[in-house]
């Protein structure tokens, strides 16, 4: 079941508890590399041209909060792309959180255990960039989501919308079938394959299946773009609407244009003017044209 995000910069996904690892493992493995890179908002900061994507470093620099026995310093951190895929369930993130971080936030509820408020509370503490959560239903039957935090917002609604389309496509397209893949992308590829998108975007070049070296924006194109397509179909939904949104993933592929190359080109040409680049960035959201379609 798809959810709207809960804010600007992740996308739910409720998953069926005997799919939620093989989702969660895919999420980390093909989805968050390639949705970083098509999706790439924010390479400036503080003047400075940096990441295509900036806020992920910023945001794993900013919450230094590590965990017990000097995990401050070490792999598990707050906020991080994870310590590896999971081999049976969601349950093995959730222990880890025990394992390793403190109580940040000791709040006691007057609740019943089983609303898992303080594993709740606990787990909202604890950023990583597929994160699993749990929930209820209105009538009060507990279930699993997966959080993919990895896509900023913008530029344009029209951008985001696109942005999801392509998510949940893919992860569909992908989740339904039976093969295991995680033995063709081991885990420190994925991960690496992540923060090189995040700091490359459309040109980063990543290692895929059996250690093949592709082209961000190669890959996108002629590989993931297809199979969101085809999940799509499978969801059921308008095919002007498929048409649409996809169409935007395809032209901003051809032009080679997200977000942060369109606010690199603007600076090329007027010079870093930060304002300037602030309020052209502002008219053109207006219009809800997509990004790939504003001129500088």
């Amino acid at each position: 079941m798809l959810e709207s995000p809960r804010h600007p910069s992740s996308w739910h996904l409720k998953v069926n508890l005997y799919r939620a690892a093989r989702y969660y493992n895919l999420a980390q493995m093909m989805l968050s590399a390639p949705l970083v890179a098509v999706s790439a908002n924010s390479p400036y900061l503080f003047g400075r041209d940096l990441w295509d994507e900036t806020r992920i470093p910023v945001f794993e620099q900013s919450v230094e909060v590590g965990g017990r026995a000097g995990a401050a310093h070490g792999p598990v951190r707050r906020v991080s792309f994870g310590t590896g895929y999971v081999h049976d369930s969601l349950f093995e993130a959730f222990q880890e959180n025990c394992d390793h971080f403190p109580v940040l936030l000791p709040i006691e509820y007057d609740v019943p255990p089983g609303e898992l408020a303080h594993l709740r509370l606990h787990n909202g503490t604890i950023w990583r960039w597929n994160r699993p959560l749990i929930g209820f239903d209105d009538d009060g039957t507990p279930h699993l989501r997966i959080e993919h935090r990895v896509i900023p917002a913008g530029p344009t609604l029209a951008d985001g919308i696109a942005n999801a389309a392509f998510f949940y496509g893919l992860i569909f397209a992908l989740g339904e079938r039976d093969e295991i893949l995680e033995w063709r992308l081991p885990f420190a590829t994925a991960r690496d394959n992540f923060y090189h998108a995040a700091r490359f975007g459309l040109e980063a070049q990543v290692t895929w299946f059996d250690e093949k070296k592709v082209r961000m924006q190669t890959l996108l194109a002629d590989k993931l773009l297809p199979l969101a397509r085809r999940g799509l179909e499978q969801l059921g939904l308008d095919r002007d609407d498929i048409d649409l949104y996809t169409g935007i993933i395809k032209q901003r592929l051809r032009n080679g244009c997200n977000g942060a190359a369109w606010q690199r080109a603007w600076v090329a040409r007027h010079g870093r003017d930060w304002q300037g680049l602030t309020e052209a960035c502002l008219e053109r959201q207006r219009s809800d044209t997509p990004v790939h379609e504003w001129d500088i």
